[in-house]
């Protein structure tokens, strides 16, 4: 089975728009990059996740050099 992978940024960038509705100015604001960047990594995620889903591939997330915490920082 073929699989798709999501960058750090996507994901991150999927979480503050989907998930905390935040709109795309404020979005770039939180990650630091240009409103134009957001939209094109939005546009990048949206079509990974839609083919994902779609033809039922599995999800990779993977780059950066970031880790993911828990509520409590951990």
């Amino acid at each position: 089975m073929d699989g798709i992978v999501l960058s750090l940024d996507e994901i991150e960038a999927v979480r503050l728009a989907d998930l905390e509705g935040l709109r795309q100015d404020k979005v770039a604001e939180k990650m630091k990059v240009h409103r134009s960047t957001i939209s094109r990594i939005l546009a990048s995620a949206h079509k990974k996740i839609g083919d994902a889903l779609v033809n039922l591939k599995a999800i990779k997330v993977e780059g950066g050099c970031c880790k993911f915490l828990n509520e409590r920082g951990e």
